[in-house]
């Protein structure tokens, strides 16, 4: 028999904040957090020259654990403690060391830092920008692995290094081992460091913004005068828990996790596909055994890029057959790539308690070509919904979609 899912923790850090009263205060008052960033401009032939960064200190940890974090593994560590305090789970609880308890953990990459030391190695002949701790910093699973090691869990690891889809796969992985009864506990999520290597991978494709005198404008997903993406940074971890054991311990349930839907496109690596986006929506509405009338509402991944959101508002238009209510984070935090996954389900699941629903920003006149949606504007929505879902899209045709019930 398949058990049941549910979340007892979670946690950000995000250009919006970390505690949910301040997240919810910005996005009532339409905060955009894209600024210039004027370092940016001794990058000659790269456009753009926008992010949403982060504002972040790392805590005053022992050196001893963090020795061998990079800024990515940082933001992971810190979301990823935080999230744990939320579920009410001490760190040093013998119960995340008997093999019950996991980690399903993605990001793009690992520290661009890093990895710069190798390429000076290759280029310079010299090993002296490099430590024992370099590779631990650059390789992929450095988020993952060092979560394992620092809350000493012995249970499975599960690696999600898809680019966007990163952290909406973790969750869906994680969802899936416990479900069928492999893992009590798993702590999903991903994270992602800012780069301007990554806003140069979009600007070579034409899909970054380059309204650089306008910050605030942009991104402006689904609208006709859209320009393209904002990188940003971040990270989240949620804490997955089977139902009956979060029950035993009397954990606080926030939410329930109640399909996943993943698939690929088998087309093209950059170009999305209506297509297989709709199916992934499909697949996870089968899992969750709902019709699409039950969902009240759908976090889109609106990156703002021209074929993307046409792709996608078409995909959703035609599983859903109605309007349907939807908007983007990524028009306040910028598209944090390995993390949007789960900072924007784990806010999308915070508006849902709430009963209120963020705008999409920066949309003045919805571009023609894209699907026939209820794209939420103006202050927001007030929706009592008990099904909601999240989607994600990523570079190789990797497509996610995530369906949570309210608690």
């Amino acid at each position: 028999m398949k058990k049941r899912v549910v979340i007892t923790g979670g946690s950000i850090v995000s250009a919006l904040g970390s505690e949910w009263p301040d997240i919810l205060a910005k996005l009532k008052a339409g905060k955009n957090c894209v600024r210039r960033m004027d370092d940016w401009d001794k990058y000659t032939r790269m456009n753009t020259r926008l992010a949403a960064p982060v504002d972040f200190i790392m805590p005053d940890y022992p050196r001893k654990k963090t020795r061998g974090l990079g800024r990515i593994a940082q933001l992971a560590l810190v979301s990823t403690d935080r999230a744990l305090a939320h579920a009410g789970i001490n760190a040093d609880e013998p119960e995340l060391k008997n093999g019950r308890c996991g980690v399903a953990y993605g990001s793009s990459m690992g520290s661009i830092d890093s990895l710069m030391d190798f390429y000076s190695m290759l280029v310079h002949n010299d090993l002296s920008g490099m430590s024992a701790t370099t590779y631990i910093k650059a390789m992929p699973q450095t988020c993952a692995a060092n979560i394992g090691v620092l809350f000493g869990l012995t249970g499975r690891l599960i690696t999600t290094n898809t680019a966007c889809t990163s952290s909406s796969q973790a969750i869906g992985f994680a969802y899936e081992t416990i479900r069928q009864g492999i893992q009590d506990i798993m702590f999903a999520g991903g994270a992602e460091e800012l780069s301007p290597a990554d806003a140069a991978v979009f600007d070579t494709l034409f899909a970054a913004s380059s309204k650089n005198d306008t910050p605030e404008k942009t991104p402006a997903a689904y609208d006709k005068n859209r320009d393209g993406l904002v990188v940003g940074e971040g990270a989240g971890t949620l804490i997955l828990e089977e139902y009956e054991h979060a029950l035993k311990r009397k954990a606080q349930i926030i939410a329930e996790i109640v399909g996943f839907g993943t698939n690929t496109d088998g087309t093209h690596i950059t170009q999305p596909n209506r297509s297989t986006m709709g199916i992934a929506m499909k697949l996870a509405l089968e899992d969750a055994e709902l019709d699409p009338a039950s969902i009240a509402y759908v976090n889109t991944h609106g990156t703002a890029t021209d074929a993307g959101d046409v792709a996608e508002s078409w995909a959703t238009a035609d599983i859903f057959q109605r309007p349907i209510p939807v908007s983007t984070l990524k028009s306040y935090v910028g598209h944090t790539l390995g993390a949007c996954g789960v900072i924007e389900a784990w806010i999308a699941i915070n508006m849902m308690k709430e009963k209120w629903f963020c705008p999409n920003l920066n949309l003045e006149e919805i571009d023609p070509r894209c699907g026939p949606l209820d794209y939420i504007t103006g202050n927001g929505r007030e929706i009592d919904g008990e099904y909601i879902m999240s989607n994600n899209f990523a570079f190789g045709g990797i497509n996610t979609s995530l369906i949570f019930r309210k608690a």
